[in-house]
C-alpha cells in the first residue's frame, strides 16, 4: 500500500462518486491497480475516508426523499437508455475489464452481457413492483399491500466480475425506487466506474447512485451506517460472514453470496465430447476464478475411464495475455493469487492427490511477468485434502470417484457449500433423481455453470449463502421494498352507522 500523494504522480486516479459529481479523494491511503498479466499500474484508487463515506451516504439520503416519488415509468426508461448505452460501448468497457481483471476480451464481454441483461430486466419494473388487492374481505372493506423502497442501499462487489456483480445490484435497488452507495472491489474498480459514468449519462439522477471505494474500513462503515438500510455482499465466505453479522445487528437487511465448492456428476452414459468440453471450459475458464467455477468432477463408474482425454483438452486450451487472440486461459487477478493457487497445488501433492496435469509456471511469451497458471488437474481427491476443502479459486480441477450416482449425491451433499452443481447424463431417470436429493441451491443438467437468467434469482444455498433472498429477478425486488399492508374502509354520507365495535373481527 502507497501512502504518497496521488498528486505527485502521473499515473490516473479513480474517483469517487459523490452527489451526483465524479470527486478527487483526501485520502492519504492509496492502492494501485494492476493489470495482472504485465504488472502495469494502471492506475491508483483511493482508500475514502469516513467523511467520504458520510458524505455519499448523506447524498442518497436526501436523493432518496424525490428518487422515492419518481414515476415508475420515468424510472423504467432511464434503464432503457442505460442498457443501450452500456451495448453502444461494450468494446471499451470489455477492453477496461481486461486490462484491470485480466480475463480474455470475449469473456470480458460476456461478464458485461450477463449484467446488461439484469439492466434489461430492471426496465421491466412496471411489471415487478406490483402489490396485491383483496376486495370486500369484509363489509365494505378492501386490502392492498405496497412494495414501497427501503432508502439508502449498499452493494459490496469483488474482484472476479466488476462489470456483471455491480449490475447485479444498483440498477434493481435504484428502479425500486431506494439510492444505492456502491463499493467495488479496490483490485479493479475502473470499469465499474465506466459503468457509472453510463448511468448518469443514461439519466440516474445526483445523489441516487453513489461510489467510495476501500478495503476493511469501508466494509465495517458500510455495515455500520445507521442510514443504510440493506447490504448486497458477493465475495469470499470470511468476508461474506463478517458482513451479514455486523450489518445484521445493526438492524439491516443483509444478502451476502459467499464461497463455493462445486461439483458436476459425470455419469457414463453421458455424451463423452460435449461433457469435456463442458468441465474444461467451466474449471478452467475464467483461470478458474468464478464463485460457479466446476472446481470437483464426481467420476462415476467408467466415467473414470475419462481422465486421460480430459487432460488431453485441457491441455488444448492456449494460457495468455486476456488481450490476445485465441487466448481460453488469462492470469489470475494478482501476484499473492498467483501464489496461493500454486501453493495449495504444491499443498495438494504432498497430501497424496495425483498431479495429472501440471499447470504451474507456464512460458507465456510477451508476458513473462503476468500472474499465470496453467490448466491443472488432480486425481483421487478426497475430503481432508486442503484442495477439496479450500476454495482455490484458480484454474484446478479436483477429480473424485464414485461406483454410483447416489453415492455420487451422497458426496456433494456431505460438502458445507451449495452454490452450485450439473450433472452430465442421457437419462431423464438420473437427472430427475438428482435435482430432487442434491442439496444445492443452483442445479445444472448438461449445463456445466446453472447461473439463472435475470426473471428467475441467483439461489445459492447452505454455505454459500446467507440471507433468505438472492440477487436479482423477483425475490430482489422483495429485498430491495417493503411491504405495506393497507386495510381501508370508505363511508359516504348515507352508510348507516353501526355503532361502538369493541371485537377485533371487522364487520
Amino acid at each position: 500500500m502507497s501512502s504518497s500523494s496521488a498528486k505527485t504522480s502521473s499515473i490516473p486516479t479513480v474517483k469517487l462518486l459523490i452527489d451526483g459529481k465524479f470527486v478527487d479523494s483526501t485520502t492519504t491511503e492509496w492502492r494501485d491497480v494492476v493489470n495482472p498479466a504485465t504488472q502495469e499500474v494502471l492506475a491508483r484508487v483511493p482508500f475514502a475516508t469516513q467523511d467520504e463515506i458520510n458524505a455519499a451516504v448523506a447524498a442518497g439520503k436526501k436523493a432518496f426523499k424525490t428518487w422515492r416519488k419518481t414515476p415508475i415509468g420515468t424510472r423504467a426508461r432511464i434503464f432503457l437508455k442505460y442498457q443501450q448505452l452500456i451495448r453502444e460501448n461494450m468494446g471499451e468497457l470489455a477492453a477496461l475489464l481486461t486490462a484491470e481483471q485480466g480475463k480474455t476480451l470475449p469473456d470480458a464481454e460476456g461478464d458485461v452481457f450477463r449484467g446488461l441483461e439484469v439492466v434489461e430486466h430492471a426496465a421491466g419494473i412496471g411489471n415487478l413492483q406490483l402489490g396485491e388487492l383483496a376486495n370486500n374481505v369484509a363489509t365494505g372493506v378492501d386490502t392492498y399491500t405496497l412494495l414501497q423502497p427501503l432508502g439508502v442501499c449498499a452493494g459490496i462487489t469483488p474482484f472476479n466480475f466488476p462489470a456483471m456483480i455491480p449490475l447485479w445490484m444498483f440498477p434493481m435497488a435504484i428502479v425500486t425506487g431506494n439510492t444505492f452507495v456502491l463499493k467495488p472491489s479496490e483490485q479493479d474498480p475502473m470499469v465499474t466506474m465506466r459503468l457509472c459514468e453510463l448511468a448518469l449519462e443514461a439519466g440516474i439522477p445526483a445523489g441516487v447512485l453513489n461510489v467510495v471505494h476501500g478495503g476493511e474500513g469501508a466494509v465495517n462503515a458500510i455495515c455500520d451506517h445507521a442510514d443504510i438500510k440493506a447490504i448486497s455482499f458477493v465475495g469470499s465466505t470470511k468476508v461474506g460472514t463478517h458482513v451479514y453479522n455486523r450489518a445484521s445487528l445493526a438492524g439491516k437487511r443483509v444478502q451476502c453470496m459467499m464461497g463455493a465448492k462445486n461439483h458436476a456428476i459425470v455419469l457414463p452414459d453421458a455424451n463423452k465430447e460435449q461433457t469435456l468440453n463442458a468441465l474444461a471450459g467451466a474449471s478452467f475458464g475464467a483461470a478458474g476464478q468464478r464463485c460457479m467455477a466446476v472446481s470437483t468432477a464426481v467420476l462415476v463408474g467408467d466415467a473414470q475411464k475419462w481422465i486421460p482425454e480430459l487432460v488431453a483438452k485441457a491441455k488444448t486450451l492456449k494460457v495468455n495475455a486476456g488481450t490476445e487472440k485465441g487466448t481460453d486461459v488469462g492470469p489470475v487477478i494478482s501476484c499473492a493469487a498467483k501464489d496461493r493457487v500454486e501453493s495449495l497445488i504444491e499443498r495438494g501433492v504432498k497430501e497424496g492427490a495425483k498431479l495429472e496435469l501440471d499447470g504451474r509456471n507456464p512460458q507465456v511469451s510477451g508476458f513473462e511477468k503476468g500472474n499465470f497458471v496453467g490448466p491443472t488437474i488432480f486425481s483421487g481427491v478426497k475430503p481432508g485434502m486442503s484442495i477439496y476443502d479450500q476454495e482455490i479459486f484458480g484454474p484446478v480441477l479436483c477429480l473424485a470417484a464414485a461406483n454410483d450416482l447416489t453415492e455420487a449425491i451422497e458426496f456433494i451433499n456431505a460438502n458445507p457449500n451449495g452454490n452450485g452443481t450439473a450433472i452430465f447424463t442421457q437419462s431423464g431417470a438420473a437427472a430427475r433423481q438428482f435435482q430432487e436429493d442434491i442439496d444445492v441451491g443452483q442445479v445444472g443438467i448438461n449445463v456445466p455453470i446453472p447461473v439463472p437468467v435475470p426473471m428467475f434469482s441467483f439461489t445459492g444455498s447452505r454455505a454459500s449463502k446467507l440471507g433468505d433472498l438472492g440477487p436479482y429477478g423477483k425475490q430482489v425486488v422483495l429485498f430491495y421494498t417493503q411491504t405495506k399492508t393497507v386495510t381501508a374502509r370508505w363511508f359516504d354520507d348515507s352508510t348507516t352507522a353501526q355503532g361502538v365495535n369493541t371485537t377485533i373481527s371487522l364487520r
